[in-house]
């Protein structure tokens, strides 16, 4: 039985320390060159089994464990919440997954969505609760083991800590998981364990990774089987170029072998078919997104993250399934297994909506899934370039509010800027995609107030006031008294009815001399009346109202103003004395 390398998913909440965490257990420095110093795409790196011994050498002395895995694809999966999809693909992929947990905020909202993701794949998981070194009094002890370096603290900050490990697991309990501090755990396929870590210090990594080669050899020595020796299984991390070999694809290789030479066939909307020219694979510790340096071999066995250079990789997409054959015969039977996969990912709706465009399709996952969360008709999502046919696409929609172009790791030239300008089209893009949402409900709700200001400049908001004893300046040609505003806003050029007779038009309204353009409840101001003549059609202490029509209460109802419209009906109905 040939045993291939356990794929490791690291999930958790955003800021939780998972990229930093893996930065100590490989020794590189992925995360400061994140966008936003958040982990945007999902990457891998092998961890070799000779840097797992050299890491958790004197722990091995000690436990004396036999090693029979060659060591860990590690996957690093975007935290915040709108990668679901991603992580989704992670999860799937993922024979076990490390749960990232901040000691010191406990299970956040993306930590509970990455349970849920955990339990609907049903795969097993330790947790790493990290920064421990900001416990406070915490002792450092660079890359010890945690026991060793816990032993050392002292009872106070041994008692926080203890503190904050059960107040997870009350988390966990919640959530339908018993778990316990890795040393205490007595039966790990019952009890999730948890390992105290620190991300800068190396603190308790050796025991982390101990426990995940102790779960991955006791549990799941079935699933770690190459199940093929002619066919490889994989999933495209991203399509880029790269000096030498023109366009390329890394690839997670989940599953059987990948030879030079070998037929490739990619999911698209009409799959790709082509022949393997290279296989090259970065050094080991290394991380495929973002490696320069890659190594050129003949074949590659599960598990591996790879490049693959071939000719016509120009459609590719990110995030499309890939097969890998020497058997020609074959390939049809995998072109119509892999042909719907990104047409039912791809959007195409005949109602109206927004456009979403993204640089791959997990991104284009992540941005359906948080429009559709908020509820947002979408008319088309596809991966791309914002072009102008897309603009001009967009030009048809009628309702401003849905007038938009969302861009996840897509930025459109300034002649697409200019051409969305003039069209009224708003883009907005982004490489960090919670930042998308951010000024897209920003520009929601600018929008929203110039289109309800429009509206109501068009309608006459309800209003009652009483005139004010001893205030009468001008009796007629215009009428002009003293008013108190006892309900609703007045402004300037409505009409004016009294127990549902019109009585005339408001002219002006005056504040201490002054002209101003509203009124509202409580105020008392001077107004001009054409029309009425007081003393004949008005006196002293009579409430007015404002005419209000039908039309006037379906448009406050439509832009939510519910106390104005109740207020309009009643004027209606004759209910104001």
């Amino acid at each position: 039985m040939v045993i291939r390398c356990p794929i490791i998913t690291v999930m958790g909440h955003i800021d939780s320390g998972k990229t930093t965490l893996l930065d100590k257990i490989r020794g590189t420095s992925v995360a400061s060159r994140e966008a936003g110093a958040i982990t945007q795409w999902a990457g891998c790196s092998l961890l070799p089994l000779e840097s797992i011994k050299n890491t958790c050498k004197n722990l091995l002395d000690k436990l004396k464990i036999n090693i029979e895995i060659p060591g860990f694809l590690l996957l690093d999966t975007p935290g915040h919440a709108a990668f679901n999809s991603i992580r989704k693909r992670g999860g799937n992929l993922a024979d076990i997954a490390i749960l990232v947990i901040d000691i010191n905020e406990g299970v956040q909202d993306q930590t509970l969505e990455c349970i849920s993701i955990l339990k609907q794949y049903k795969t097993p998981f330790v947790v790493a609760a990290t920064k421990i070194d900001k416990i406070e009094g915490w002792k450092e002890k660079s890359n010890a083991c945690f026991l060793d370096s816990f032993s050392q603290q002292s009872e106070k900050t041994k008692a926080i800590l203890e503190e904050k490990i059960y107040k997870i697991v009350g988390q966990l309990y919640e959530h339908g998981f018993n778990s316990e501090r890795f040393d205490r755990v007595l039966d790990f396929k019952k009890t999730v364990a948890i390992i105290p870590v620190s991300g800068l210090t190396g603190e308790g990594i050796p025991e982390l990774l101990i426990t995940l080669i102790g779960l991955s050899q006791a549990f799941l020595k079935n699933e770690l089987e190459i199940k093929s020796e002619d066919i490889g299984f994989g999933t495209i991390l991203e399509v880029k170029d790269f000096k030498g070999h023109g366009k390329t694809i890394d690839i997670i290789l989940y599953d059987g072998i990948a030879r030079v030479g070998d037929w490739i066939i990619i999911g698209a909307k009409e799959p790709i078919v082509t022949k393997i020219k290279a296989l090259l694979v970065p050094k080991p510790l290394k991380e495929i997104r973002i490696e320069k340096e890659f190594e050129n071999v003949d074949k590659v066995y599960a598990a591996a993250g790879i490049k693959i250079a071939a000719q016509n990789l120009e459609n590719a997409v990110a995030g499309s399934s890939v097969i890998i054959t020497s058997d020609e015969s074959k390939i049809e039977k995998f072109k119509s297994e892999l042909k719907t996969e990104i047409s039912e990912i791809e959007i195409e709706s005949s109602e109206e909506g927004i456009m979403l465009k993204a640089d791959t399709l997990g991104s284009l996952e992540a941005l359906i899934y948080m429009v559709k969360q908020k509820g947002i008709p979408i008319k088309i999502a596809n991966v791309g370039e914002i072009t102008k046919a897309d603009i001009m696409f967009m030009t048809a929609i009628k309702d401003p509010l849905k007038k938009f172009i969302l861009a996840f790791g897509v930025k459109p030239s300034e002649e697409i800027e200019k051409l969305a300008s003039d069209n009224k089209i708003t883009l907005i893009y982004d490489n960090i995609i919670y930042q998308i949402f951010e000024k897209f409900e920003e520009k929601i709700k600018e929008k929203k107030k110039i289109i309800i200001e429009e509206k109501l400049s068009q309608i006459t908001r309800p209003v009652v006031l009483k005139l004010i004893p001893g205030c009468v300046f001008h009796t007629s040609n215009p009428a002009i008294v003293g008013v108190e505003i006892l309900d609703g806003i007045l402004k300037p050029g409505i009409k004016l009815q009294k127990s549902g007779k019109e009585i005339g038009t408001l002219s002006s309204i005056q504040s201490e001399g002054i002209n101003i353009q509203e009124a509202k409840k409580g105020e008392r101001v001077a107004i001009s009346i054409d029309g009425p003549i007081v003393g004949r059609h008005i006196f002293e202490n009579d409430i007015l109202t404002s005419v209000i029509t039908k039309e006037d209460i379906k448009v406050l109802e439509e832009v939510e103003l519910w106390d104005e419209a109740n207020l309009a009906k009643k004027i209606i109905g004759g209910e104001i004395e």
